[in-house]
């Protein structure tokens, strides 16, 4: 099985679909998360042991966001085949910084010895009424945060060995306060893992709904013309790479003219059925593909 597959049969056993658990704790609620990134698939030779800690944190606060939640702790599992000082403290101050910028910390976690990088976050947080990614309804808008294709033209800094600028794209801000502002307007909302086509596809099957996308409302990162040659590739880069952790969401039309204040782009709408893209008089069918760990 993929992760695909692996999510659908474990969503028989186990309350699994958000982007976090929603426990309820009195007039809040509480969400947990956890995240799981490794050498081999997550960091490209280049990411400095600071990036590294940066990102493996900002993820979990990435499903902390998409629910609108305020996070409030972390916990984390360091794996390596070695424990060298430099890099470990590295790392360390690259996960500060980030729990820092958001106003939460790391309380503890655990060190093992193992045969590659590998690191898992765990993320507490706290919301009164959470966004979950059911409830979208047809007619209503689709948005998202931020731009698209920022780790796209990361990798291919990194390719070209401008780890630089490429370890800068990868030190993302997980859109905690876009989220928290968010949540009281939106009809469903995730984080965007997996790209943004395949994250439509996601939405779309748990709200058995559609959306007609379109093509030149997407809000890509710059860089992309940049280091693409064509449009073409830029839409393949910023619709199907993944892993940009933007917010994707759903909201009544009442709500357009807030949604541009928070920072978010109105890419759409919310149809009866199938995942469309719009490119000039054009309407085609958004391939169901995107980042597969």
């Amino acid at each position: 099985m993929d992760e695909k597959e692996a999510l659908k049969w474990l969503a028989d056993r186990m309350p699994v679909g958000d982007d976090c658990y929603v426990m309820d704790w009195g007039e809040r609620n509480l969400l947990l998360t956890t995240d799981m990134l490794h050498q081999a698939t997550d960091f490209p030779s280049g990411t400095t042991s600071y990036t590294i800690g940066w990102r493996s944190v900002a993820v979990s606060l990435s499903d902390i966001a998409a629910m609108g939640g305020e996070p409030k702790a972390l916990v984390i599992a360091y794996g390596n085949s070695r424990f060298d000082l430099d890099p470990l403290e590295k790392f360390i101050e690259g996960a500060e910084a980030v729990c820092d910028k958001y106003e939460t910390k790391i309380v503890g976690g655990d060190l093992d010895s193992h045969e590659e990088l590998t690191v898992v976050t765990s993320a507490l947080g706290e919301v009164k009424t959470p966004a979950t990614r059911k409830g979208a309804q047809p007619g209503e808008l689709v948005a998202v945060t931020g731009d698209l294709g920022r780790t796209a033209a990361a990798l291919e800094l990194f390719e070209r060995n401008q780890h630089d600028r490429a370890n800068e794209l990868f030190q993302f801000d997980p859109r905690v306060e876009p989220g928290k502002k968010l949540v009281s307007l939106v009809s469903s909302m995730m984080d965007i893992s997996d790209g943004l086509a395949r994250s439509l596809h996601q939405l779309a099957e748990i709200n058995d709904v559609g959306f007609r996308v379109t093509a030149d409302k997407m809000p890509y990162t710059p860089l992309l013309d940049e280091i693409t040659g064509s449009g073409e590739e830029k839409e393949k880069l910023g619709l199907f790479t993944g892993e940009d952790y933007e917010l994707l969401f759903t909201a009544p039309k009442k709500h357009e003219f807030d949604l541009a204040k928070f920072g978010a782009t109105v890419i759409g709408k919310v149809t009866e059925e199938g995942v469309e893209v719009v490119r000039g008089r054009e309407v085609t069918p958004l391939e169901d593909e995107g980042y597969v760990h």
